[in-house]
C-alpha cells in the first residue's frame, strides 16, 4: 500500500513540475517581447514565483518519492529502462537549472535572446516527457 501512495504522490509531483517546465519558458517568450517596464517587472515576479514556489518544490518532491520507490524496489536497478529514465531525469534537472539561470538573466535585465529562441527552448521538456513516459510504461529494454 505504501508503494501505491508513493507512486501517486510521485505522479502528482511530476505533473506539477512539468507544468512549470512548460510554462516558465512560455513566460520567457512573452518577457522577451515585452516593451514596457511594468510588463517586464510583472514577468519577473511571475517567473520567480513559478520557479521558486512551484517548480523547485515539485522537482524535490518528484525526486524524493521516486527515490523512495526505488529504495522499496532495488531490483529495478538491474533494468535498462530505468537507467535510461534516470539519465533523462538528470538531464531534465539540468534543464530545470538552465531555466533558473535564464530567470536570473531576465531579473538582471541581461537577456540577450529573442522570443524565437525561447519558443524552441519551450519545446525541450515535451521531448523529455515523451521519452520518460514511454520508458516507464513500455519498458522497452
Amino acid at each position: 500500500m505504501l508503494y501505491l501512495w508513493l507512486k501517486a504522490l510521485h505522479l502528482i509531483a511530476v505533473v506539477c513540475w512539468f507544468a512549470g517546465l512548460f510554462y516558465l519558458p512560455r513566460l520567457f517568450v512573452y518577457h522577451a517581447t515585452a516593451e514596457d517596464e511594468p510588463s517586464r517587472e510583472r514577468f519577473k515576479v511571475m517567473e520567480r514565483k513559478l520557479y521558486r514556489g512551484i517548480m523547485g518544490p515539485s522537482m524535490v518532491a518528484t525526486l524524493v518519492f521516486g527515490l523512495w520507490m526505488l529504495y522499496l524496489n532495488p531490483s529495478w536497478l538491474s533494468q535498462g529502462w530505468l537507467h535510461a529514465k534516470l539519465t533523462l531525469v538528470v538531464l531534465l534537472i539540468g534543464y530545470h537549472h538552465a531555466c533558473g539561470s535564464l530567470l536570473k538573466r531576465f531579473a538582471r535585465d541581461e537577456n540577450r535572446r529573442g522570443h524565437v529562441f525561447y519558443r524552441w527552448f519551450n519545446e525541450v521538456p515535451v521531448l523529455f516527457l515523451i521519452a520518460i513516459v514511454i520508458l516507464v510504461v513500455v519498458k522497452p529494454f
